[in-house]
């Protein structure tokens, strides 16, 4: 996974309206019941199939920390997908993203203005066309590249341009990602 890939998981994550199991028991019996089988669970998990079992009957409550968080890591993945799939289409229709982030930010830009990067903290809201084109290149396994591109023209226009009421002839490099994060 990379930063932008992360950020729209964690995103997901946010809109739940039910927070997922807790116990080990009840997150392995989940992914039970989402995979059919405790080898295809044992398989996911990386783990044997009496392990799997043992979960499930609740002999092995406590499984090392890798373990621990690799079932966490799947509970969530698979935890309420039409909840989350409602909110990106909304996102993607209606409401747009949130985008949080500091990177530094470098311009190609007409003579007699500066273009070197910068490292700037920025919270903006992009409209949902951008969402959309976000959410779309993700679905069909855009590398995090292409994905900071379609993020980098949005910063450009929304932010840096104004929606088109300055700076014509500004086109935005988005590098040196410190953190970056996204909310619907």
């Amino acid at each position: 996974m990379t930063d932008i890939h992360d950020a729209l998981h964690r995103a997901d994550q946010e809109v739940f309206t039910r927070e997922p199991p807790k116990s080990t028991q009840k997150r392995v019996e989940f992914l039970l019941g989402k995979l059919k089988t405790t080898k295809a669970v044992a398989d996911l998990l990386e783990v044997t199939q009496r392990s799997v079992e043992r979960y499930l009957k609740g002999e092995r409550r406590k499984p090392p920390r890798a373990i621990a968080d690799r079932i966490d890591a799947e509970v969530r993945r698979r935890w309420q997908p039409r909840v989350r799939q409602r909110r990106r289409k909304q996102a993607a229709a209606a409401t747009g993203i949130t985008i949080e982030t500091r990177a530094r930010f470098g311009y190609t830009a007409p003579i007699g203005t500066t273009d070197d990067p910068r490292l700037r903290r920025l919270t903006v809201h992009l409209p949902p066309e951008y969402a959309n084109r976000l959410f779309q290149a993700q679905q069909q396994g855009a590398s995090d590249q292409q994905l900071r591109q379609i993020v980098a023209e949005g910063l450009q226009e929304i932010y840096f341009q104004d929606s088109g009421r300055r700076a014509q002839g500004l086109e935005v490099e988005f590098t040196d990602v410190d953190y970056f994060d996204v909310s619907f």
